[in-house]
C-alpha cells in the first residue's frame, strides 16, 4: 500500500531510477554495514564503501556505474573527511535520544 502520492510504485521507474543514479546517490546506495566491534566503536551501523576499505580481502575498487559490492567493511581507512562523516551521524544520533526519538529498549539496544 502506497502512502506518499509523490512517490511511485511502478518497478520499471524504480529500477530506471536506481541504475540511472547520480553518483552522491549511488554513494548512500552503496553503503555498507559494520561488523559489531566497529558499531560500538563509532557509534554508527554503516558507512558508505570506498577503495581502501577492508573487509577479509580488501575492496581493490568501487565501481559505481555497475554497482558492484557485496561486503561487510571490517576496518575503515579513516581520512579527515571519513572523520567528519562519523562525528555527524554520531552528533545526529545523540540529538535523536535527547529530542526523546528513541524508546528505552532501543536505546538499550543500541549500547550493548
Amino acid at each position: 500500500m502506497k502512502f506518499n502520492p509523490f512517490v511511485t510504485s511502478e518497478w520499471s521507474k524504480n529500477h530506471k531510477r536506481h541504475f540511472n543514479a547520480p553518483s552522491h546517490i549511488c554513494r548512500k546506495i552503496m553503503s555498507s554495514p559494520l561488523p559489531k566491534e566497529l558499531r560500538q566503536k563509532y557509534n554508527v551501523w554503516s558507512m558508505p564503501i570506498r577503495k581502501d576499505d577492508e573487509q577479509i580481502g580488501k575492496v581493490v575498487q568501487v565501481y559505481r556505474k555497475k554497482y558492484v559490492i557485496y561486503v561487510v567493511i571490517t576496518r575503515l581507512k579513516l581520512d579527515k573527511d571519513r572523520k567528519k562523516i562519523l562525528e555527524r551521524k554520531v552528533k545526529s544520533r545523540q540529538v535523536g535520544k535527547e529530542k526523546g526519538k528513541y524508546k528505552e529498549e532501543t536505546i538499550e539496544k543500541m549500547q550493548e
